[in-house]
């Protein structure tokens, strides 16, 4: 149940008009009084002899009756209450009580507590109402609406388990503005997969993902094709921006512009502008555009490689760090998440986007980052910005699913603390990023896992015995759940690379295991395969891993029957 408090009007009788009448697009159907102050009001939906007229005098007869300059210039309340799709159709009569309920919480009127204003509530759709009430009390007094948006926050809670509709997680006013009905219904008519809004919104966010400076962001809005307007003062300063999508027109054929604010929070210029906080200008890359690429290595995968170290050293920081600075960690991997998605290959790159979407509401809470805490994670996105576009093979296919493989514990380590806050809304946000995430790393790790466990295959029998024997030895009580694990080859053939690289596989595999818990791995063997890979710094890609000592190299990379793989782990909030 999703309660709006709508802007405050001058013109009781143009709001009747529009909730009695067919809505901006016929969608109204059958419009009606369900309750009002006296119950006793007319119905001009129902009842033939009834008017608008009527009800609105009723209605501003309290407004009429006071002293002309203790009048409210702005009389008329608006709330609207919306059921999920998924409710049931609830009868006239809950949606009284409801209506009832939302006014007496709201402080608009509540017959235990005396005089109260007068009030209607009219049902034009089966899944919502709308209430309307003016703002002068019946004895003459102005209501007290301090904080009416959050106590009908608060009361749609109850009714909600009480009328066992879909629950709703509490917010806390830091989520982004919804798409109006208007817009929902333009989007609608337009054949619009998603509002304006909703595409703008993504838009800015991946213009600012990495970005270091004004000049780079607004090139990159320019570079998405948006139309883009700045404020600027008489001294030249600049002090905002609105953005326009160039085929979003309307009644009179103009763009129709959003600012920054109006889009999120966190997406007006002061607020962009924190980000930039100890984040030279084109640092990491040679140019300020080009990220320099390690020896042997493409630049997607470079930037790949060095996003998964500062990710899991982010996850640390989320699960031992100061709220502030834990914030502004949480922040910044919505922005690594952004610049992945827009440089992932096809077959990730939905999911990807997906995660990116939902976890930019886990990315704002009320506590304040400290943002030059997250300069290693600005980084890693400005480098998968400036590295260009992956393949989804090699070495870049790879390395995106060893990156994926962080972001999994990263996003669920946020969304841990925000649970511990009591960030409910967050916490899902992050909990359905993750479930995104384990999607894309399927995709992504299929092939090098798949390669990796024909490796392990054809080790020779004394190497294998060799591993086993270091499992056991440095990771006692996980030993049998590993060598039982379909994944334990792919694991196996990593611990013989590490080896051949001059490694000691015992300690590495038991310094892996430390750094976190895996309590939350269904394979706990894929987990450890990708943290020994970054750790001894092998290729991501087994393709270009040298033959493993003691054993021979496989006659075929094919990826292993699905029968075979190993399942994703799930975040076990």
């Amino acid at each position: 149940m999703i309660p709006r408090i709508h802007n405050r009007g001058k013109r009781t009788i143009g709001l009747l008009a529009y909730l009695y009448g067919p809505g901006k697009y016929e969608e109204h159907t059958d419009p009606h009084l369900v309750a009002s102050w006296d119950d006793n009001a007319p119905d001009p939906g129902r009842d033939p002899q009834a008017t608008l007229k009527q009800l609105q005098r009723l209605l501003d007869q309290p407004v009429q009756n006071a002293e002309e300059d203790s009048r409210p210039a702005q009389h008329v309340w608006h709330l609207s209450v919306r059921n999920a799709p998924t409710d049931r159709i609830l009868t006239d009569e809950e949606w009284a009580d409801v209506a009832r309920r939302m006014v007496a919480a709201a402080g608009i009127d509540d017959p235990d507590q005396g005089a109260g204003c007068r009030w209607a509530a009219v049902r034009h759709a089966d899944d919502h109402i709308h209430i309307i009430a003016t703002l002068v009390r019946e004895d003459g007094y102005k209501p007290d609406l301090d904080n009416d948006a959050q106590r009908v926050q608060d009361e749609a809670r109850l009714l909600e388990a009480e009328l066992g509709l879909r629950r709703l997680n509490a917010g806390d006013r830091t989520a982004a503005q919804r798409p109006t009905s208007a817009e929902r219904h333009k989007a609608e008519r337009e054949h619009r997969e998603r509002t304006p809004r909703e595409e703008l919104r993504e838009t800015v966010r991946r213009a600012v993902a990495g970005a270091s400076s004004d000049t780079e962001f607004f090139s990159r809005l320019a570079s998405s094709g948006l139309l883009v307007r700045k404020r600027v003062a008489p001294s030249g300063d600049l002090l905002g921006y609105t953005v326009a999508l160039p085929d979003d027109r309307n009644k009179d054929g103009d763009p129709v512009f959003y600012s920054g604010s109006k889009l999120a929070p966190d997406l007006s210029l002061p607020r962009i502008r924190e980000r930039w906080s100890g984040m030279p200008n084109g640092a990491g890359t040679d140019d300020g555009t080009r990220l320099v690429a390690e020896p042997g290595m493409s630049r997607p995968a470079s930037a790949r490689r060095r996003a998964a170290g500062a990710v899991w050293q982010a996850v640390l920081v989320i699960d031992q760090g100061e709220d502030g600075a834990v914030a502004a960690h949480i922040a910044a991997a919505g922005e690594v998440l952004d610049a992945l998605s827009k440089t992932s290959a096809a077959h990730t790159r939905r999911e990807l986007r997906e995660a990116a979407a939902a976890f930019e509401r886990a990315s704002r809470s009320h506590v304040r980052a400290v943002r030059h805490h997250d300069r290693a994670l600005r980084q890693a996105a400005r480098d998968l910005s400036h590295g260009g576009p992956a393949l989804g093979r090699g070495e870049d296919g790879a390395t995106t699913a060893m990156v994926i493989d962080m972001l999994f514990f990263l996003v669920t380590a946020a969304a841990l603390w925000h649970a511990r806050k009591g960030h409910a809304q967050q916490a899902a946000a992050a909990q359905q990023a993750a479930e995104y995430l384990q999607a894309a790393y399927s995709s992504a790790a299929e092939r090098p896992l798949g390669a990796l466990h024909e490796r392990g295959r054809h080790l020779s029998l004394p190497v294998r015995r060799r591993h086993e024997a270091v499992v056991r030895q440095a990771l006692p009580d996980l030993a049998e759940q590993l060598l039982a694990e379909p994944g334990w080859p792919a694991l196996a053939a990593t611990l013989a690379e590490a080896e051949a690289a001059g490694h000691q596989p015992g300690p590495l595999l038991a310094a892996a295991a430390s750094r976190r818990e895996l309590g939350t791995a269904d394979s706990v063997s894929d987990v450890l395969v990708w943290r020994l890979r970054r750790m001894a710094d092998l290729p991501a890609d087994p393709a270009k891993a040298t033959a493993s000592a003691g054993g021979t190299a496989p006659r075929s990379a094919a990826v292993r029957p699905a029968a075979e793989r190993p399942s994703r782990r799930s975040p076990g909030l």
